[in-house]
């Protein structure tokens, strides 16, 4: 299948390790700063590939490679442009998250994906972390039973050196703050383990030590499920020294669930009232990962690639990457307005906020 990859920032290397260990064909890859496609590419033996075409210009590249998919890991403002683009030229895409900057952009994808006849996967690679899979699985057969709460927690660090690398970082109209680009993953997991339906969000965010940014560090909200369950979100990038967990507790009739490690990637608690002998093998799972993103975009694309070929929705679709954003969105306008907010949201875009944490 032949593929091409848009953007060569942080989280490139492992859409290339997914692109590797699926056998795509990897026709091609763009990047506005010619350096970073090189140091990309160098980073994983290809360098001397000539097989894989480079271009500082996304349009130019579709024209002349035309490629079955491509993945956008360009800065978020940018995903929903490109991902249109790629759409109406009837190609299939993997978008980083978040996958719009706006419900607007989002909704438009959803549409334009649907009549174009073409997939679009979300890139919520932690769903498909074997931890949570085994939770997902024990969620959908019923070992919870009704669920009474749950909780997302990301207490992670970023400091002046990471928004340095790249100046769109932390930018309302191309980036958002914490809870936009470090939690949005951990929110998705919550909404979707706890039933997807969401009625209202409450949420308080600050800008306490990255006065240096536009945007929020830290974030904290409860939502109301309409199935009755309650859930709370914790993100920030102020925790001293290091990044320290991405946990995910999830609280049903007959079941207990703890989720730990730095990306959703180890089972710390393990707890049913059915209990089965292949409990004994998940309490204290814990998967190895090179860096805070896991392994999930291998499956991530191994699914989209499956999808493709037998004309079915991806796992992670993009009304996934919707509701995701949504959540984001609604904390963020809880948070400016001081009240609850319903769901669903209909026009609302991080740049409305734009000036929130100004002094």
């Amino acid at each position: 299948m032949n593929y091409a990859l848009i953007g060569c920032g942080r989280i490139a290397t492992n859409h290339v390790k997914a692109v590797v260990n699926n056998g795509l064909e990897f026709a091609a890859v763009c990047d506005i700063l010619p350096e970073a496609m090189e140091n990309l590419l160098a980073k994983h033996g290809l360098e001397k590939e000539t097989s894989i075409h480079r271009y500082t210009d996304y349009k130019e590249m579709i024209q002349a490679e035309n490629p079955q998919l491509v993945a956008i890991a360009t800065e978020s403002g940018s995903h929903a442009e490109i991902a249109m683009y790629c759409i109406q030229h009837g190609i299939h895409v993997i978008i980083e998250k978040p996958m719009a900057m706006s419900m607007e952009d989002a909704d438009a994808i959803i549409k334009a994906a649907e009549t174009y006849h073409v997939k679009v996967c979300a890139c919520h690679q932690n769903r498909l972390n074997p931890a949570v899979q085994a939770a997902r699985k024990a969620l959908e057969e019923g070992r919870f039973g009704r669920m009474s709460h749950g909780s997302i927690h990301v207490r992670w660090n970023r400091n002046k050196g990471y928004y340095d690398q790249a100046p769109w970082r932390g930018t309302w109209a191309q980036d958002g703050g914490c809870m936009m680009n470090q939690c949005i993953h951990g929110v998705d997991l919550l909404r979707w383990m706890m039933g997807d339906e969401v009625e209202e969000v409450y949420a308080q965010t600050a800008q306490q030590f990255h006065d240096y940014l536009e945007c929020e560090d830290v974030g904290m909200a409860v939502v109301k499920f309409k199935n009755g369950a309650i859930g709370t979100i914790e993100g920030t990038t102020n925790v001293y020294p290091k990044n320290l967990e991405e946990t995910l507790y999830l609280f049903g009739q007959n079941g207990t669930v703890k989720i730990g490690g730095t990306s959703t990637n180890n089972i710390d608690v393990w707890q049913f009232a059915d209990k089965r002998p292949e409990d004994a093998g998940l309490e204290g799972l814990q998967e190895a990962t090179s860096n805070v993103y896991g392994n999930g975009h291998t499956a991530v694309y191994a699914d989209v690639i499956d999808a493709i070929e037998k004309d079915r929705k991806p796992y992670i679709d993009a009304v996934a990457g919707r509701n995701a954003l949504e959540m984001i969105l609604a904390m963020y306008q809880s948070a400016a307005s001081g009240t609850p907010v319903k769901l669903p949201l209909k026009n609302v875009a991080s740049t409305d906020f734009t000036g929130r944490f100004d002094q």
